[in-house]
């Protein structure tokens, strides 16, 4: 199992969880983090740890959720990995909680 960065991180990437996993398996967008499955063992530490309760265990992804485990895996291949924490995004906190945010999603590395 995995855990898995959902929607509510884009437009916010606070970079919390990547402080506290212990394997280094956060990867960095422009506006988004994700998770790379298959480097993830499943601690936990990260969940309570993302201020906007962006990320989820794999068997508890909500319905709507469901997508981002594969976008998790595709874009941690192609994004650089991430292993200490930054700054938040400028206007995260106009974003969080926003809905329909996949739209705003940049999948381009740089």
């Amino acid at each position: 199992m995995t855990f898995v960065v959902g929607e509510n991180c884009i437009n916010c990437k606070h970079t919390d969880c990547v402080e506290v996993c212990p394997v280094d398996c956060f990867y960095e967008g422009p506006n988004f983090l994700v998770i790379h499955p298959d480097e993830c063992i499943d601690c936990a530490l990260c969940e309570p740890e993302c201020p906007v309760d962006a990320i989820f265990a794999e068997d508890e992804l909500p319905d709507d959720q469901k997508d981002f485990l594969e976008l998790n895996a595709d874009l941690a291949e192609k994004w650089p990995n991430i292993t200490q924490m930054k700054p938040p995004l400028e206007d995260a906190e106009k974003w969080n909680g926003v809905a329909g945010k996949i739209e705003h999603l940049i999948k381009d590395a740089g």
